[in-house]
């Protein structure tokens, strides 16, 4: 039997950032024994007021954060290398290594993740699985979970398991706040 570590946790807007019609973010997080990372995010509030990128085909594409995006980032205390992952509605991505706190960024060669999308008039939902890469699945992970969150009114929010003080930065290591166990199985 498979030994899966799932996590539940809540998103914290950004003190100086605005809800914008947002009434919570929750996120669940699943570390699986094949290797996957698997995150849920659901939005609730009016979903008519959030600038929601329109569907398309699964693809590759850089910048995701300036709009409506969902980010994960995975590193450790150990050693200060992380990799960012960006979801948008629109099911583009984005995959990220970095060697230290925002520098020597790369391209994450990576197989695309698998995102699903569901909305109805008072929450969105997006479900991204991703394949850690192979030198990171026996590793005990720290992640941070993250969201933008744009409005049709031009706002833009900011939402973290935890935020440093000062601006919103997601890449510092006080939002990595949620724990993922090393790998094992039963």
């Amino acid at each position: 039997m498979a030994n899966n570590s799932m996590t539940e946790v809540p998103l914290m807007c950004h003190a100086h950032s605005l809800a914008g019609g947002i009434e919570g973010i929750g996120v669940t997080i699943t570390r699986r024994t094949t290797g996957e990372v698997t995150v849920t995010y659901r939005v609730f509030g009016e979903t008519c007021a959030f600038e929601i990128p329109a569907r398309s085909a699964l693809h590759r594409i850089d910048g995701l954060w300036k709009n409506t995006c969902f980010e994960l980032f995975i590193g450790n205390f150990e050693d200060e290398n992380y990799l960012e992952y960006n979801f948008s509605p629109s099911r583009q991505w984005a995959a990220y290594q970095f060697a230290g706190y925002r520098s020597d960024m790369a391209a994450l060669e990576t197989n695309a993740p698998n995102i699903k999308v569901a909305q109805d008039a008072d929450s969105l939902t997006l479900i991204a699985t991703i394949a850690l890469p192979d030198t990171w699945q026996a590793r005990s992970l720290r992640a941070g979970i993250s969201a933008v969150m744009a409005t049709k009114s031009g706002d833009i929010s900011y939402w973290a398991v935890a935020h440093p003080p000062g601006k919103p930065d997601f890449h510092h290591k006080d939002c990595f706040a949620v724990q993922l166990e090393a790998r094992s199985a039963a």
